[in-house]
């Protein structure tokens, strides 16, 4: 982790610059397997299955038995785990249901408006070597609560041509019976534009490889909606001569065990507390099973020593981070200078693992800089916002004449006759 010292403004872009990701070369290849996809639906998938997982398929959906008996290959500590995690994420998710509520803009001018599920939703769940669960209970408990009729869930077969059994649990447990073993790009295809079993879905959510981000940026250019731009997972952190030491390196840790493209940047406002924590981060490394990727990491990280707060905090809403901990003493008053982050941790007692798992805010958020004007998937994200009014004829005669004026002004004389023809026929 190189230590940068009072950057001047001027040298921030550059330090707030992600690593680079180089998709180019694969959106070619992304492209040839979205187009068989639809040229041979089930065919292409059980061929890249083949290809991809070095499994050979016979059905890609899940049977009901198998989802049912999922439960019994899953240890009790998990269960509980993940009951408790699901009580916290419908908790929080819940209180974002809207009322609707009508507002009269003028006498007899009436409006409102309807947040209306989205019916048909995939979500693309990463199995392998890191089956994330965790994942499916944060994005189908909100899509359950908006009231979601169709969700679909893909992800890929293990070596046994099957998918791990907690996400079956999990899918399970929340009532969602479409499940399909089918992973990488090629899921995202299938459910993008719908295959002999899988059916095609209007929004697509979930994290994925490059293969899986590469496919979601197309299939969004060609008008199928995506959660939102993803990236490689990434933390920042604020400490002060208050900070705990060892629990900002483990905080740091936790977020580059994720993958060789993570990202990690520590803000401090002095050097000595900097120095220990880069001391006790080396420390920690050693005992890590995932150490090798961590180094990696790390080796792309950055830290910066900003004494100003004012200063600190600036340079943190440049960046946007999706994780932001404050992990000071002031953390509450402190948060109130963040206007850029997917999600804050404040204190020293609210690890960035939390919110990945079981706080009840949801972990998917916007990364790479994304969070200056995206948030993190929510109750909203999947539904759509409908307008409504309606007028009486006392509402028509106030604002008629307003609208008649400003259509006439734009040269739209049909806007402006729709008006007139009514406001006429009120005095027959």
């Amino acid at each position: 982790m190189k230590t940068f010292i009072e950057p001047t403004i001027e040298e921030w872009d550059e330090l707030t610059t992600r690593p680079a990701l180089n998709n180019e070369s694969l959106k070619g290849l992304v492209a040839d397997i979205i187009q068989n996809v639809k040229e041979r639906g089930d065919k292409a998938l059980i061929d890249y299955s083949e290809k991809f997982d070095k499994v050979i398929l016979t059905d890609i959906k899940i049977s009901n038995d198998d989802l049912e008996n999922a439960v019994n290959f899953v240890n009790e500590e998990i269960k509980r785990s993940i009951l408790t995690a699901k009580s916290n994420i419908e908790k929080f998710h819940i209180t974002q249901k809207e009322k609707k509520v009508i507002v009269e803009t003028s006498i007899g001018v009436s409006c409102w408006r309807n947040s209306v599920a989205i019916e048909k939703v995939g979500l693309y769940i990463p199995g392998g070597t890191a089956p994330l669960f965790s994942t499916l209970l944060m994005l189908a408990i909100p899509a359950k609560i908006a009231g979601c009729s169709d969700i679909i869930i893909c992800s890929p077969p293990n070596k046994d041509g099957n998918i791990d059994h907690t996400i079956l649990y999990v899918a399970n447990i929340l009532g969602i019976k479409n499940v399909y073993k089918v992973g990488g790009a090629q899921a995202i295809a299938a459910m993008a534009y719908g295959t002999q079993t899988i059916p095609k879905v209007y929004k697509i959510f979930g994290p994925g490889n490059q293969f899986v981000t590469a496919a979601k940026q197309i299939i969004n250019s060609t008008g199928v909606a995506i959660d939102m731009p993803a990236g490689p997972s990434e933390v920042a952190i604020y400490a002060d001569e208050t900070s705990k030491i060892d629990f900002v390196a483990a905080d740091l840790l936790s977020q580059a065990e994720h993958g060789v493209d993570s990202q990690v940047i520590l803000v401090a406002n002095n050097k000595p507390t900097a120095d220990a924590i880069i001391e006790q981060l080396n420390i920690q490394t050693e005992l890590l099973q995932r150490k090798n990727i961590i180094k990696e990491a790390i080796e792309k990280s950055r830290c910066i020593i900003l004494k100003d707060q004012d200063n600190a905090f600036h340079f943190l809403n440049s960046y946007a981070p999706e994780h932001l901990i404050i992990a000071s003493d002031h953390a509450e008053i402190l948060s109130e200078k963040v206007i850029n982050a997917g999600s804050v941790f404040l204190g020293h007692y609210s690890p960035e693992s939390v919110g990945d798992y079981a706080s009840g805010t949801n972990h998917t958020l916007p990364t790479n800089g994304f969070a200056r004007a995206y948030s993190g998937v929510s109750v909203d994200s999947f539904v759509k916002k409908i307008t409504f009014q309606q007028l009486t004829k006392e509402g028509l005669n106030n604002i008629g004449p307003a609208v008649e004026i400003m259509a006439d002004a734009e040269g739209l004389h049909a806007h402006k006759n729709a008006v007139t023809i009514r406001l006429k026929s009120f005095s027959k």
